[in-house]
């Protein structure tokens, strides 16, 4: 394959992509906005480790934000990694980089399509769903929760008349996990947000990891209600049930456990003690997705009437953990059950 690829705003999941990536003796670029993570990256690569390896070290060629300006060919695929709230300005940054045939896709959490074709247009943007768990807080050091085979991405098409060129965005990452292609990425991207929405906020208040969560009384049970908010929302919203994170459509379809299924689903991949991407914006000082995952929950409930009190605990206490009045700690437990019960 000949193709140029950007892996564009490569935290921890983007730096495991482009590890592969290039490992697989691809044509990529890694671009990123933290100084130290591209220096290091320059200097002696990429360092990859599993829970069930040794690290891995992959020299890549990295670009400062500021070096994208000096560059000359243009890339014929851009895999956004980004947070969600940052695809508007990337998308913008890149978009005179990307060839006239070329293609962006958003491996992000999160409902952010719309917004990535409104700028580059529908037709060269291909949806994606992501399952890849991975932290850094040091440049270029990275471990990976979910290595390869329990990796997984879900691409498609946002309109019929594009959907010859999804086979071009799975060709490549299938060097990177599992692909599956589906014929409803806004339904898929909206089940993974459902995931997303039942485990990624309660764990990261808490900072607590899938070993530990589990020891609190109460705590499935608020990831089930979070999650019911989700798929309340989903269905607000119109979109369908579909099979994600390598589930089948039997497995999802017509059954009374759906939640269930899905956080044990994501649970089994992620591993025991993994913490998630919200969990380590917290650690990390920084703002997390929780306004684009809960917080759209949220919204579309609202404007039916909904409730949506574990959603709204969650933003509430997200937002003072980010203010630096909270810490994440299992003692905020009490806070959340505080605030259901007001």
């Amino acid at each position: 394959m000949d193709k140029k690829i950007a892996v564009l705003a490569a935290g921890a999941n983007g730096s495991c992509i482009a590890a592969d990536l290039t490992q697989a003796g691809l044509d990529v670029a890694v671009i990123d906005q933290w100084p130290a993570h591209v220096e290091t990256m320059r200097a002696s690569g990429l360092t990859v480790r599993t829970r069930d390896g040794g690290p891995v070290t992959t020299p890549v060629t990295a670009y400062h934000l500021c070096d994208v300006c000096t560059l000359h060919d243009k890339f014929d695929l851009v895999l956004l990694t980004s947070k969600a709230y940052d695809s508007r300005w990337l998308t913008e940054f890149i978009k005179p980089y990307l060839a006239a045939d070329g293609l962006v896709v958003a491996v992000q959490n999160c409902m952010t399509a719309e917004e990535i074709g409104g700028i580059v247009g529908m037709e060269r943007t291909v949806g994606c769903v992501v399952e890849l768990s991975s932290q850094m807080f040091e440049p270029a050091d990275i471990l990976r929760n979910t290595p390869p085979p329990r990796t997984w991405f879900g691409v498609g098409a946002f309109d019929d008349a594009h959907a010859d060129r999804v086979e071009e965005v799975a060709a490549v990452l299938r060097h990177a996990g599992r692909v599956d292609i589906t014929d409803d990425i806004i339904a898929a991207k909206w089940m993974k947000l459902i995931v997303n929405a039942m485990t990624m906020g309660l764990k990261a208040i808490l900072g607590t990891t899938n070993e530990q969560v589990f020891k609190l009384a109460g705590a499935r049970e608020l990831f089930l209600r979070a999650g019911e908010e989700a798929l309340t929302a989903g269905q607000i919203l119109g979109h369908r049930v579909v099979p994600v994170i390598g589930l089948t459509a039997e497995q999802v379809a017509n059954t009374n456990s759906l939640l269930e299924t899905l956080l044990e689903k994501i649970v089994h991949d992620v591993g025991p003690t993994a913490l998630n991407t919200v969990l380590q914006d917290h650690m990390k000082g920084r703002y997390s997705e929780i306004d684009l995952i809960n917080g759209l929950v949220a919204e579309a409930c609202r404007a039916e009437g909904r409730p949506t009190p574990v959603s709204d605990a969650i933003i509430a206490i997200s937002k003072r953990v980010h203010a630096g009045e909270l810490k994440p700690d299992v003692a905020n437990f009490e806070l959340i059950r505080e605030q259901l019960e007001s």
